[in-house]
Order: C-alpha cells, then sequence, then structure tokens
C-alpha cells in the first residue's frame, strides 16, 4: 500500500528557525504567511499559498503550512489543509478545539477554498484570519476556488469560529499577481482553464 506522503520544502524549515516563536499581532501573523506564500512559488516549490495556525492569545507557531498540490501530486495538499494537518499530528489531536487545547487561529493570506472552507469546522479552530478575498484570487489568477456558501461567513459564526478579513489584503493581492507575472502554472481540477 503506498503511504501517503504531502513532504514540506527544505527551505520552510530554515525560514521557520530564523523567525520568533510567538507573534503577537495578527498583522505579523499575516506577514509572516505572505512571505513563506510569496517564497514558496518564487522557489518553485508550490502555489501562492500559505497558512499558519497558531494559539490565537499567544501568537505562538504551532504549525505553518504551504500550498503542495503540484509537487506532491495531491489535490489535497493545500496551505491550509497542509497547516491544520501539521498542527493537529504535532498536537496529538484531531481537535483543535478541545477543552485541553488553547484557543487556535488559522491565518491564510486568501480566503479558502471550497475544500479547504469544509475543512475548518471540522478542526476545531477557533478563529480565522484572511488576507486577500476569494474574487480577489479568482480575478487575479484564474484560480477555480469552488463554490462555497454565500453565507459563509455567518456559518463559521454560528460554529462558533470567528472570521477577520482584509487584513494586510494588498500586501497578499501583489503576491498574487507576482505569481501570475511570473508565469506561475494554475492546477485548477479538469485543466488549466475549466469552464465553470
Amino acid at each position: 500500500m503506498l503511504p501517503l506522503n504531502i513532504s514540506l520544502p527544505a527551505w520552510l524549515s530554515d525560514q521557520l528557525a530564523a523567525e520568533p516563536t510567538h507573534f503577537p499581532s495578527l498583522e505579523a501573523r499575516m506577514e509572516l504567511v505572505i512571505r513563506c506564500s510569496q517564497q514558496n512559488f518564487r522557489k518553485a516549490t508550490g502555489g501562492p499559498f500559505a497558512a499558519g495556525v497558531f494559539e490565537k492569545q499567544s501568537g505562538r507557531l504551532v504549525a505553518l503550512g504551504v500550498n503542495r498540490v503540484v509537487p506532491c501530486h495531491a489535490s489535497i495538499a493545500h496551505a491550509e489543509m497542509v497547516a491544520l494537518t501539521l498542527a493537529q499530528q504535532s498536537l496529538g489531536t484531531y481537535d483543535l478545539g478541545s477543552a485541553d487545547q488553547p484557543e487556535h487561529q488559522l491565518v491564510v493570506n486568501g480566503r479558502p477554498c471550497a475544500m479547504c472552507f469544509g475543512a475548518i469546522p471540522w478542526s476545531g479552530i477557533r478563529s480565522l484570519v484572511i488576507a486577500a478575498s476569494g474574487d480577489q484570487i479568482e480575478s487575479i489568477t484564474g484560480f477555480d476556488e469552488g463554490p462555497i456558501h454565500p453565507d459563509w461567513q455567518a456559518e463559521l459564526r454560528r460554529r462558533g469560529i470567528e472570521v477577520i478579513e482584509n487584513i494586510l489584503a494588498a500586501e497578499a493581492s501583489r503576491g498574487f499577481q507576482e505569481f501570475k507575472e511570473s508565469g506561475g502554472r494554475i492546477y485548477n481540477g479538469r485543466g488549466d482553464r475549466p469552464e465553470i
């Protein structure tokens, strides 16, 4: 049987070793995520997305994931899925919101796609922080973010998950623009430019 293998790029551990362990502000957390998203496509190790799981109150970085879809041949290897899985495995729990855990926050450089949105309530996080909107991602890059509930923010809040949007959205959008201008691969399912 083949093992499930989603590896992280070598540069990421070096990058994180040079960073502080705690990021006290939302902006500092997002700056880290945006830096890593840009490094990921500049170094040709994946798409222009990164996500971090932080302890909400202390700002301690628990895990950081980058998009690894193309290099790992895995459509599920979106940054959010990688970060959530790394956090869960490092803490030894599938539920980042259990009573014995501090509240966790997922910080992403763009609104999660339909797949990643579906994983958020199951993960146990208590807070979602977003830079660029789904519309910005699609219009700049051409990625198909999939169908998402029109009241997605309310759906998350109803489940006890705080939603904070537009944190450094312009900076994240510049990264997506750079990715597009660099000729980065748009790796949608059903071909690079599916009809929606």
